[in-house]
């Protein structure tokens, strides 16, 4: 398989030279490229898979002593198959200074549990997503704009007014618009970019992806006697990608309880197919009650969900720009939480990215021409917030960076492919 490198890698091998990186755990959906990552990252230490239940056995009847002595450095993969290992790595950890672990695990909940019971405190833990547009065009070494706006977001403004005004025009727009289009139809999966791979490959590979999840993945969460409630509530919970969830509403739907509802959600959010942006309000324990707003994280998986391959609408790109920004801010840990925000009057935010300096508001739109009727739901929106408004974004698919606004927050129009790039 050809590697792409990574956004993450550079920071693995910073952190891996640090007395905090003698254990890592590395954690995501299954089939986004833990096992690759680690191979490139540290070539030198030997993988041993805990997913062949022999031989998990036979290493869950090492002592400390024989792991010290046959695998002082050593990469464990899918570790969370193996829950009685945590505490021999602990030990190992606190009795040998010079030993070194690598943690890969494809649940979160399960590897997760393992480090806090286990290895709190220990283990330095990075999330892994599928391919961003930048990994996809093999730029991960690369900023993108929308990270450099959100880590100087003083000068977030200006960075927009500077932007060459012919950028669309350029050979790499239209190479990274190849890219786009690629990513909201296939979503980010490395193996679907790989040379040689034609559309049908890539449609039959993500219905066996999606399969494998419901026999594999949520076996080893849920322990369900029957499939066919959470296949229902996964399908509708994946024609809800963008939309507020109300779990009665889903219930219904599914034909199933609404605590069942809210624990097939919970299960697609630690196994890292959807993600949940809370709603804003000024009260921050408010936050928590109110109805999250559902993300599926890759357009790929969601489209298999539901066997479609038309064309995209506009809840499919409000969650592919959303999840390109969650995997930006939690890839690099930047200090942003992510909200979506509903007024008393009915305007709808998409998403309110807060730092401890103010927020970033942003309109997706599926437009090809942005005009400042797409800028309306930021009129006043200053006014009901706690902190300072920096910038309004509007993230369409017009390709001209323009102003929309003369007057009080900065506003803009950006095209999805621009603010990624």
């Amino acid at each position: 398989m050809v590697y792409n490198l990574r956004q993450c890698q550079n920071k693995l091998l910073d952190l891996k030279k640090k007395d905090r990186g003698r254990m890592i755990a590395l954690t995501g959906a299954r089939q986004v490229g833990k096992t690759t990552l680690a191979k490139n990252c540290f070539p030198e230490l030997p993988i041993l898979s805990m997913d062949s239940p022999l031989e998990r056995e036979t290493y869950l009847r090492y002592t400390p002593a024989q792991w010290q002595a046959n695998y002082p450095r050593v990469i464990l993969d899918e570790v969370q198959k193996a829950p009685d290992l945590f505490e021999t790595i602990k030990s190992c950890y606190d009795r040998y200074p010079e030993m070194e672990f690598i943690l890969l695990g494809s649940s979160q909940f399960l590897l997760m549990k393992g480090i806090r019971e286990s290895l709190a405190g220990r283990a330095a833990i990075q999330n892994l997503y599928p391919y961003s547009l930048l990994e996809i065009a093999k730029k991960g070494d690369n900023r993108s704009l929308l990270e450099e706006l959100l880590l100087n977001p003083d000068s977030a403004a200006q960075n927009l007014q500077t932007r060459p005004p012919d950028e669309h025009l350029k050979d790499a727009y239209a190479l990274a618009s190849k890219h786009w289009e690629a990513l909201e139809q296939f979503g980010g999966m490395p193996a679907l970019h790989q040379p040689g791979w034609d559309d049908t490959d890539r449609y039959e590979w993500l219905e066996d992806y999606s399969l494998a999840y419901l026999q594999r993945d949520l076996q080893d969460l849920a322990k369900l006697d029957r499939l066919e409630p959470f296949v229902r509530a996964q399908k509708i919970a994946a024609l809800r990608t963008a939309q507020p969830i109300n779990y009665s509403a889903l219930a219904r739907a599914a034909d199933i309880s609404a605590p069942t509802a809210k624990n097939f959600i919970h299960y697609l959010e630690i196994s890292y197919q959807v993600k949940m942006i809370p709603s804003w309000t000024r009260n921050h324990e408010k936050r928590l009650s109110k109805m999250p707003k559902l993300h599926f994280l890759d357009a790929g998986v969601r489209r298999s969900i539901l066997k479609k391959r038309g064309i995209l609408d506009g809840h499919e790109f409000e969650s592919t720009v959303a999840s390109e920004i969650i995997k930006i801010v939690d890839t690099h840990r930047l200090p942003w939480q992510l909200h979506h925000l509903r007024t008393s009057d009915g305007r709808e935010i998409d998403l309110l990215l807060e730092h401890e300096k103010g927020y970033i508001a942003i309109e997706c739109k599926m437009t090809d021409h942005a005009t400042r009727h797409e800028a309306r739901h930021f009129k006043d929106l200053s006014e009901i917030l706690d902190k300072p408004l920096l910038l309004n974004l509007v993230v369409s698919k017009d390709t001209e960076i323009q102003q929309l606004s003369d007057a009080g927050v900065p506003t803009y129009n950006i095209s999805a492919i621009q603010l990624f790039s």
